[in-house]
């Protein structure tokens, strides 16, 4: 019923920027939170930056000061700006919603397919 679709992953050096882009369609009546997560191999997937159903944003520790989320609401999208890139930051980012469709009640936690983030030193 809502699909999620990344897209502005890529190979970057160190220093450099990339934006992420996730735009969700379907049946969608509302749409309570954004955020991106990542994955690196061999780690769980972990918070990158969100937004809660209050309109606030999250970050992590790790990302602050380099990363902006940002939304765009009458296109379903969310974006994350990332600049000062680190080799650390290699991981396949996804981004999620929760996503109230149109006759629920309640909303369902939706992921994208995730897109690779390699950044080189």
């Amino acid at each position: 019923q809502v699909q999620l679709v990344e897209s502005g992953g890529g190979l970057v050096q160190a220093g450099g920027s990339l934006r992420l882009s996730c735009a969700a369609s379907g049946s969608i009546f509302s749409i309570n939170t954004m955020g991106w997560y990542r994955q690196a191999p061999g780690k769980q997937r972990e918070l990158v930056a969100a937004f809660n159903s209050g309109g606030s944003t999250n970050y992590a520790d790790s990302v602050k000061g380099r990363f902006t989320i940002s939304r765009d609401n009458g296109k379903n999208t969310v974006y994350l700006q990332m600049n000062s890139l680190k080799p650390g930051d290699t991981a396949v980012y996804y981004c999620n919603m929760r996503v109230v469709t149109h006759g629920a009640g309640y909303d369902n936690t939706y992921w994208g397919q995730g897109t690779q983030v390699t950044v080189s030193s």
